[in-house]
């Protein structure tokens, strides 16, 4: 079973925290929330372009699937 859109989102933009919230400064955490975002969304569109790349092998349903992953990442 694929994760939703808005789980995915939040686990890529986890990835990229690189230190416990507990030991940033709120200013710290803010400028870590915005660099997440930001990678999780390079990411995601290098997967977009990977996947437009070999559409007639892709169906669909995988593009749709990542275009809601970044959607949920601006959301963020």
């Amino acid at each position: 079973m694929k994760m939703t859109a808005k789980y995915k989102a939040n686990e890529l933009a986890n990835r990229f925290v690189t230190k416990s919230v507990f030991d940033m400064t709120n200013e710290e955490l803010k400028e870590q929330r915005i660099l997440a975002k930001r990678n999780a969304i390079i990411c995601v569109n290098e997967i977009i372009d990977a996947i437009d790349w070999h559409e007639f092998e892709t169906p669909n349903k995988e593009i749709n699937y990542w275009l809601d992953v970044r959607k949920e990442l601006y959301k963020l």
